[in-house]
């Protein structure tokens, strides 16, 4: 037990490498090599990976009693390995399928697929998609930050002078601000400066949207 306390983070990271493996030789198997049923293999050994990293998380957690850093980056991973990275696997397959596609001189993509490749390009369809998704991160947001807050605050009074006073952030710590402890704060203040990131990267679609050459 205490090899995976003293080496808790060489075993995510190497689980992590692992995982984006798998997912490239399921690529290689199914589509290459045109090894469906073995390609199945690096799914289930993604999936097993996953659970190993949850596993470890939970570990840490029974034995140190604390919500570190650590157990916040495996919530993160597992959390958008569920979510988005549905969504990017999906696209990575496609894309997979598209180069493997012309270096063997073989049709492997949908008529779907390339209507969706196709979509892709359409300023129109990527600036909405970021809005979406942008709002989306928005809610998540609000819900996340006022559940740490009223962790954090006795009441709303106090909970709503944090709100117009934002002299706390200047500060740094923990103890002049609405989280409970440290982890709630870099938490807090992490997600925080992602959020304005991701924002404003995603609306940048909308504000400044790319012109689609037109095709000849």
């Amino acid at each position: 037990m205490s090899f995976l306390l003293d080496y808790q983070w060489a075993i995510f990271i190497g689980a992590e490498i692992l995982s984006f493996a798998c997912l490239l030789l399921f690529g290689v198997y199914r589509y290459f090599l045109e090894k469906r049923k073995q390609s199945l293999f690096f799914i289930f050994a993604f999936l097993g990976l996953l659970v190993i990293e949850s596993v470890l998380g939970l570990i840490v957690y029974q034995h140190t009693g604390e919500f570190s850093t650590f157990l916040l980056v495996i919530i993160i991973f597992v959390l958008y390995a569920c979510t988005f990275g549905i969504v990017d696997f999906i696209r990575l397959d496609r894309w997979m399928r598209q180069k493997i596609s012309q270096f063997r001189n073989v049709e492997l993509l949908t008529d779907k697929d390339y209507d969706i490749i196709e979509r892709n390009k359409n300023p129109r369809y990527i600036a909405k998609k970021y809005r979406i998704s942008a709002t989306i991160h928005l809610i998540v947001f609000i819900i996340g930050q006022a559940t740490l807050w009223s962790i954090g605050t006795e009441n709303f009074q106090e909970l709503s002078s944090y709100l117009t006073d934002l002299s706390w952030i200047e500060a740094g710590t923990a103890e002049q601000s609405p989280y409970v402890n440290d982890t709630m704060y870099y938490i807090g203040m992490i997600w925080s400066l992602v959020f304005i990131i991701d924002f404003l990267y995603s609306m940048s679609y909308t504000l400044f949207p790319s012109h689609q050459k037109e095709k000849r």
